[in-house]
């Protein structure tokens, strides 16, 4: 079952996020302490109204577990959504950094999609990634959009049999990725 994430569930969902952006996190943290960076994508994901909020993710649920999810947020909002994200780095963890603009205006962004190891190979990602298709390009009519490692082929492959298309390269945390994109023809 694919439903909308709720608040209590953070925990879950951050430990997800983490299976997905590890490096990300790292790097914004400015060390590779697994339980700091647990805390500080629970603390965002438990928040309102920043990228990795509850607010902006779906959950795959199997047996009452969380086994999966796909955050996703409106381009436009970026900046409006990384501040909260930004503050807390400089609050908590005494840390300025400046990512570069991963999304844009025109785009819905998947920020990251991930599903529980114990629960890979069984079909989750696709349907996570078919529900949101679904729900924002065919039937809300939104250009759909996300960042792919350029090393990772097998995924790019997979974005591609979507329906995705490349549409230019971005930077994130210094890191190359392909920005990939899929509207509705």
């Amino acid at each position: 079952m694919i439903r909308k994430a709720r608040q209590d569930e953070s925990l879950q969902i951050a430990q997800l996020m983490l299976l997905a952006m590890k490096d990300i996190v790292h790097a914004f943290l400015g060390n590779c302490n697994a339980d700091d960076a647990l805390e500080f994508m629970q603390i965002l994901v438990q928040q309102e109204g920043n990228q990795y909020s509850f607010e902006n993710t779906w959950v795959a649920e199997e047996d009452n577990k969380v086994v999966g999810s796909i955050t996703v947020y409106d381009g436009a909002k970026l900046q409006q959504l990384r501040q909260p994200v930004l503050s807390l780095l400089a609050a908590n963890y005494k840390r300025e950094v400046s990512p570069e603009n991963e999304t844009e205006p025109g785009e819905f962004y998947i920020d990251t999609i991930a599903v529980h190891p114990d629960h890979r190979r069984n079909g989750l990602g696709t349907m996570l990634l078919r529900f949101v298709i679904d729900h924002l390009v065919y039937q809300k009519e939104k250009t759909l959009g996300l960042l792919v490692d350029i090393q990772n082929t097998k995924a790019k492959h997979l974005y591609l049999q979507f329906g995705f298309e490349k549409v230019g390269e971005k930077q994130l945390m210094g890191k190359p990725y392909e920005h990939l994109q899929i509207k509705r023809r």
